[in-house]
């Protein structure tokens, strides 16, 4: 899996012979800094942008392959032991919906390259076919979530913080046991700003926006994106919460006379992040017992601490808690997906991605 906030790829080796999927590795590879800005600029519109995608593709196949010959290492197993690699890909547009009411979801991958390198069955191209049927083609991870977090009717919500956020929602009301939808930037605007002003990718800890202090009426105008509103269900990424969306609200706010240091600025962008996804939750589930956090944001001490003041009556806790660390539960999603188009099962939710009906997702590619 290697997600929106374009901190590289995460792998699992997982073994579905028992009741619950259970990890027997984990490995994880940072993006090569000139990938990681091939994708982000792939982001938005320039030049020559499919021979620069197809070329994207091919060093992310690579990638992935150093992770499959990683967790086969460390198992000692071999490639004919494994019956498939899922593998996500990377998004860089995902417009549902928009333009023809169709719409598009975009996720560069080189599948056929990788079954080449690895000499394993390859499933891919998660997203198209819940497009294709109408819906979001996000989340797809909540029959995931149901199924290892709650599989016995335990009411909890999930929240990923990776690029962007989303919630799961197990359980919230008798006649909802699967709520899912995108809460808005997770780590997104939080790791875009801290790269432009520190040159690091990501703010350790949160430990920079812990030194500044939010500021109330840019936070007030950032709330106000029309997307935080919208009804579940509902979808996003880069295509919206980018720098260039936040370079449009922080000139809007200076022109009224107000500026402030670049930490100030992160501490506002770590609490809006905060609040979109305790706001979604207070919105969508009342009462709700247990927040388990997953994605990268789970290691951001401070907008974890926000995130349990906003939200007293909740315990915001890692998803580790419940059996499985932040950074595999995406990963070991995406094989539960490639395991159920192995089988011909459908694993889409039309409640929660809006879609036409439930689908069998996915294309794959033989060894």
């Amino acid at each position: 899996m290697s997600g929106t906030s374009l901190d590289g790829v995460d792998g699992v080796l997982v073994d579905f012979a028992g009741d619950a999927p259970r990890v027997l590795a984990h490995e994880s590879l940072g993006f090569p800094d000139t990938l990681r800005a091939d994708f982000l600029a792939l982001n938005t519109s320039g030049p020559d942008e499919i021979h620069r995608g197809a070329l994207a593709a091919n060093g992310l196949a690579h990638l992935y392959a150093k992770v499959v010959d990683g967790l086969l290492q460390s198992t000692g197993l071999t490639a004919n032991t494994v019956h498939a690699i899922g593998a996500h890909g990377q998004t860089v547009r995902h417009r549902p919906g928009e333009f023809d009411g169709m719409g598009y979801t975009t996720q560069l991958n080189q599948p056929a390259l990788l079954a080449e390198l690895c000499g394993i069955n390859v499933v891919a191209d998660f997203r198209s076919r819940d497009v294709a049927a109408g819906g979001q083609g996000a989340p797809l991870v909540p029959p995931f979530h149901q199924a290892f977090f709650s599989p016995r009717g335990e009411r909890l919500a999930v929240l990923n913080i990776g690029g962007i956020s989303n919630f799961t929602l197990l359980n919230a009301t008798p006649e909802a046991t699967v709520l899912g939808f995108d809460c808005g930037p997770g780590n997104a605007l939080i790791d875009a700003w801290c790269h432009r002003h520190t040159g690091q990718h990501f703010d350790a800890d949160g430990a920079w926006a812990a030194s500044g202090t939010v500021l109330p009426e840019l936070l007030n105008r950032l709330l106000q994106e029309p997307f935080l509103q919208k009804k579940p269900p509902k979808s996003t990424g880069r295509d919206l919460f980018n720098i260039a969306w936040l370079e449009g609200h922080l000139s809007a706010w200076r022109a009224t006379g107000e500026d402030s240091a670049p930490a100030d600025i992160q501490a506002t962008l770590t609490e809006f992040t905060a609040r979109t996804c305790a706001d979604a939750l207070e919105r969508n589930m009342a009462e709700c017992p247990v927040v388990a956090v997953c994605g990268g944001g789970a290691y951001n001490g401070s907008l974890m601490r926000r995130l349990q003041a906003l939200l007293p009556g909740c315990k915001v806790q890692s998803s580790a808690s419940l059996g499985l660390p932040p950074l595999q539960v995406e990963a070991t999603a995406f094989a539960w997906l490639a395991r159920q188009t192995s089988l011909h099962r459908p694993s889409s939710l039309p409640k929660v991605t809006g879609a036409h009906g439930a689908r069998i997702l996915g294309a794959i590619y033989p060894a």
